[in-house]
């Protein structure tokens, strides 16, 4: 696939990384955020820029200690294998994980929320040669996190069942939970209802599917929970700007 040329803001941001010192220097800034974990790694999901926050959390005592390693062999299975796992799904398919509700782990042996981001990082051919990503915590160390615990499975139900008619209140229902609940849980984590949650994991998917496969748009309407497809067609157009043919075109290009 040929390189597109560059535009003139992509010039300016070229121009100013040509002339950084560190192509790394975010890492210093969040070195002083210690509810996010910040990392930078290879193709092969070792990393390759860490910071403090991620030292202590892993048990290290110093960043050297993990440069040139995986997850998998700095965490515990499952969260270790996991977390390569993810790794490697992002480096292959070039598609984000955005605002993933997982567990990651404390040096004192327990658990924790977070809401995870994976990006491909691309070099200056259009190759992927890595990923960036952060965590950020949702809890301190020994919080109750229940509702959390509840929140994620049932966004495991949601991406599980997004060919079928989806109530907040049922969801809510199936993990002990009022709907009130749910959404101020739902709230507080990702900033926007159920409701709008399932719309965004529907679209999310769709996208997916349109970048990924050759499967008709009206199948892939129906897989996403839309038997219409000019309703689909309307709300893929309100949430990305352009018709669902034209987005594939233009992921194609």
């Amino acid at each position: 696939m040929r390189t597109p040329d560059p535009t003139p803001s992509s010039l300016i941001r070229l121009e100013l990384a040509g002339r950084l010192a560190d192509p790394f220097l975010s890492e210093a800034l969040f070195d002083h955020l210690t509810d996010i974990v910040y990392f930078v790694k290879d193709r092969r999901g070792r990393y390759v820029v860490v910071n403090e926050t991620l030292v202590q959390r892993s048990g290290a005592k110093q960043k050297s200690d993990l440069i040139g390693k995986t997850s998998e062999e700095i965490f515990r299975d499952p969260i270790g294998n996991r977390f390569l796992a993810q790794d490697l799904s992002v480096v292959e398919t070039e598609q984000p994980l955005v605002d993933e509700l997982e567990r990651h782990a404390y040096p004192s042996g327990n658990t924790g929320w977070c809401l995870t981001t994976k990006l491909a990082l691309k070099g200056i051919d259009g190759t992927v040669v890595g990923l960036v990503g952060i965590s950020r915590d949702l809890q301190s160390p020994g919080e109750d996190a229940s509702d959390l615990s509840r929140l994620a499975r049932i966004v495991e139900q949601i991406r599980g069942n997004l060919g079928t008619p989806l109530r907040t209140s049922e969801l809510a229902d199936r993990e002990n939970m009022s709907a009130y609940q749910l959404d101020r849980r739902c709230r507080q984590v990702y900033g926007i209802p159920p409701s709008q949650l399932i719309l965004q994991l529907r679209m999310s998917a769709a996208a997916t599917k349109l970048r990924q496969t050759e499967d008709s748009i009206v199948a892939i309407a129906l897989t996403v929970g839309y038997s219409d497809q000019s309703a689909f067609t309307r709300q893929f157009r309100r949430t990305f700007g352009v018709s669902p043919g034209k987005f594939r075109v233009q992921q194609a290009n």
